[in-house]
Order: C-alpha cells, then sequence, then structure tokens
C-alpha cells in the first residue's frame, strides 16, 4: 500500500499528518452537526493542542486536548465541556489501516480507543471503538476534510 501521510521525526512527529484544522458534517442522535478538530503545536513545538468543537445548531459540545511524550511515550490528556475528562496513550491500529495513529484510554465503561486515518483523496477518517469480548465495537465515525 502507499504511504499517504508524512510523518515527521521524533515520538511527536506521529502526529505531523494531523496538523491543521479539520471538518467534518453528519447526523447523530441529537440531530445534524458539524464538528471541527484543530491541531496546532504549542508550548515550543514539544506538544500538540486539539481544540475540537462540535456544533448542533443550538448546542455546542467542546473539547480542549494535549498530545505530548511522558514515560518516553506519546500521551494525550483530554478535557470536555461536559466536564468529563480522560487520558492514555499511543496504541497499535493497523488492524484499521497501515498508516493509522490510534490512543487508548481506559474509561470508566471500559476501554476505549480512537483511531485517526487517512483517505487517499486527501480527507481522514476518526473513529472511537470500545473493547468488548468479542473486539473492538465502533460507536461513532466521521470523515474530515482539511480546510
Amino acid at each position: 500500500m502507499k504511504q499517504i501521510w508524512k510523518k515527521g521525526r521524533g515520538k511527536l512527529g506521529v502526529m505531523q499528518p494531523l496538523l491543521g484544522k479539520w471538518e467534518a458534517t453528519s447526523d447523530s442522535p441529537m440531530g445534524k452537526f458539524k464538528c471541527s478538530r484543530e491541531f496546532s503545536l504549542t508550548l515550543g513545538g514539544k506538544y500538540i493542542q486539539l481544540n475540537a468543537v462540535w456544533d448542533f445548531g443550538n448546542k455546542q459540545y467542546v473539547e480542549h486536548a494535549i498530545y505530548g511524550i511522558a514515560d518516553d511515550k506519546l500521551r494525550f490528556w483530554s478535557f470536555t465541556s461536559d466536564g468529563k475528562q480522560s487520558q492514555g496513550e499511543i496504541a497499535d491500529g493497523t488492524d484499521i489501516h497501515q498508516e493509522a495513529i490510534s490512543f487508548e484510554a481506559n474509561m470508566p465503561a471500559g476501554l476505549a480507543r480512537m483511531i485517526y486515518w487517512p483517505n487517499s483523496d486527501e480527507t481522514m477518517n476518526w473513529a472511537v471503538e470500545s473493547k468488548n469480548k468479542k473486539g473492538w465495537n465502533r460507536f461513532t465515525m466521521h470523515k474530515y476534510a482539511l480546510i
């Protein structure tokens, strides 16, 4: 398979393809929404900051996350507008795509993962899955375009 994403140097370099502002529109049980995910270098390039906004028209859900190296691993710390917080670390997502960037986190309901992977049309997919006895159960997926 031809490589689509060009990664940067160092442990944080795996996140290089995500830098920029991405946007998706979709339907949900709460109605139509637009979601933007903006990844940018911060704190002297030692970290990557994610600002994600889910806009449902009359309501917004916001996430701020920081990705960085701790204990020699790429990790994330996420905070959301509903008062929740999660943290996790890089994981293998090659069962989804050869170039997938995957993170796992222990959540109150069990192990979860989020995965980013490229499409040949310069868009990317983002999905969230929970682990069960049969494997990974996907409960959301969006296709993002760089804007």
